[in-house]
């Protein structure tokens, strides 16, 4: 393991259901950089934008909790 490895911040996947996730996004959207997170994000599912497919978790995350619903597609498109 290099010397560059032991600083790199780990890898986690990002989890809608976590709020310390959905606080280091929102930190996301009001600075525009992720140098704030002490973790890196990944996706479980292939996306070309972090952000993007972010966006999209969370947008399913807060119409399920305040409509009470299930989104129909929840395919993964892969790009």
């Amino acid at each position: 393991m290099g010397v560059l490895n032991l600083k790199l911040r780990p890898i986690v996947a990002f989890d809608e259901n976590n709020r310390k996730h959905r606080l280091d996004f929102a930190k996301f959207l009001e600075t525009g950089s992720w140098k704030h997170c002490n973790v890196r994000y990944e996706l479980d599912e292939s996306c070309g934008e972090l952000s993007g497919a972010i966006q999209r978790k969370m947008l399913v995350y807060y119409a399920q909790k305040e409509f009470k619903i299930n989104p129909v597609d929840t395919r993964v498109y892969k790009l």
